[in-house]
């Protein structure tokens, strides 16, 4: 039985000797490993940023021709436009990495059989070593959900997704530049309005807008951005050649509403606003032609000055004060900040009675701007704020049943509702000392 299962050993021993050579010598062929026809290669492989030029030509229509410059995309043909920097992105992105869905045939004579001679679309694009790509698409496939396309040059034929070609198939308005004034909003350093309600000139000094005519003057950042962001937001119609006809009419007959100028680093653009019936129409210096625009836009540049004002006393928000001095009738307090705690004069002050006056403070905003009624302060209060970078002193007086308040060193008078400076006065009543540990002071 040994000798038996010895023999067994040995002999299967030897057959597996024997598959390992085989199998050594008798490795696939180049022919064996090479893939099958439906395999889906990469059709380009290109690096986005050293692509100069791009052309799209269409049959039945002028070749669109696009140019970099710098980092910016010009349409130099069939005319002169500014490229949308979005639009011209995502057709960079999708030529540099183009993928097949399947390779229909390794080596075709008969371009014409896929639609591809001539092609429906051809993409020419241009690197920076003069180094050209031709990128032919044809014909829908007879399923559906896929396109044939080529290189110039290459025997192979692909197909790629539908949606793949989509970011090819441009017209001249899909990449067109829309925005009636190409400044960025963030790059704007003044803003000119001139209408029926006067001349308005805003200027920017880093994130902070100021009212420089009619005479200097705060500003609500909040509605100077808001129309900042309306005239960068504007854009052009350019679905129909009938809404264009239209505007261009509207325009002319319209009556004139406001002038706009804007200034950025190294150009200034006008708008020029009409309104004809209920809607509105403008003329800018970056394009030609007319178009309608939102009534909210036509709306936004007829405000008066007063509508962009800063309408609130102190100018503190949410930043946390850390000195308060304030005078009302016959209290006078002179309250610092220590960490979370408040003193007055070495003494203590309860956190919450002090975050009321502070809380009054911050809600004292204008009813109206008024010229004349300010009298002798019953209330005096300086606020020092941002780690002592900011302090704003601000009088208080009573004119009649209302209430006038000016800021040291500043012309301008606000009206407060009674209301407001009824509340201030409370909270300034209601200062206590803090409670001494386990104690509460009512």
């Amino acid at each position: 039985m040994k000798i038996r299962g010895l023999l067994i050993a040995t002999v299967a021993f030897a057959v597996l000797v024997g598959l390992l050579y085989w199998s050594d010598h008798h490795k696939p062929s180049a022919k064996a490993a090479k893939p099958a026809v439906d395999a889906a290669p990469q059709i380009l492989k290109l690096d986005e940023t050293s692509i100069t030029s791009l052309e799209l030509k269409k049959k039945d229509a002028p070749a669109i021709v696009l140019t970099r410059n710098g980092s910016d995309w010009k349409i130099t043909e069939p005319k002169p436009f500014a490229a949308d920097h979005s639009t011209v992105s995502t057709l960079l992105s999708s030529v540099a990495s183009l993928n097949s869905e399947r390779l229909v045939d390794e080596k075709s004579s008969d371009l014409q059989r896929y639609g591809l001679q001539p092609p429906a679309l051809e993409l020419d694009v241009t690197e920076k070593d003069n180094k050209r790509q031709q990128l032919l698409l044809g014909d829908d496939t007879p399923t559906g959900g896929a396109v044939y396309a080529a290189l110039a040059g290459d025997p192979r034929i692909f197909t790629i997704a539908t949606y793949s070609k989509g970011s090819f198939d441009k017209s001249l308005n899909d990449l067109r530049d829309k925005r009636l004034l190409t400044l960025n909003a963030s790059n704007i350093a003044s803003l000119e309005i001139a209408g029926k309600n006067g001349e308005i000139t805003f200027g920017r000094t880093k994130d902070a807008w100021q009212i420089l005519k009619p005479k200097p003057m705060r500003t609500d950042a909040s509605a100077v951005g808001e129309l900042v962001q309306k005239l960068t937001d504007a854009h052009m119609d350019l679905s129909s050649s009938d809404i264009a006809k239209e505007a261009e009419s509207a325009f002319a007959r319209g009556k004139p509403v406001a002038t706009i100028k804007v200034t950025g680093e190294s150009s200034t653009q006008e708008l020029q606003v009409r309104k004809d019936k209920d809607s509105y129409y403008v003329q800018s210096s970056v394009v030609e032609g007319a178009y309608k625009v939102g009534n909210d836009l036509g709306n936004a540049v007829r405000q008066k000055v007063d509508d962009f004002r800063n309408k609130k006393v102190f100018d503190f928000e949410y930043a946390e004060p850390n000195k308060l001095e304030i005078h009302s009738a016959s209290k006078t307090y002179s309250l610092m900040r220590g960490g979370r705690d408040w003193w007055d004069n070495g003494k203590k002050v309860d956190e919450s009675s002090t975050q009321s006056v502070i809380s009054a403070l911050g809600r004292l905003s204008a009813d109206k701007f008024v010229d004349t009624g300010f009298t002798t302060p019953v209330i005096e209060a300086t606020v020092t704020s941002d780690d002592g970078k900011r302090i704003e002193k601000v009088l208080i007086s009573k004119s009649g049943s209302d209430y006038i308040a000016r800021r040291e060193n500043e012309p301008t008078l606000y009206q407060l509702a009674p209301t407001s400076v009824a509340d201030l006065q409370k909270a300034v009543d209601e200062i206590k000392p803090a409670s001494p540990p386990g104690k509460s002071v009512k």
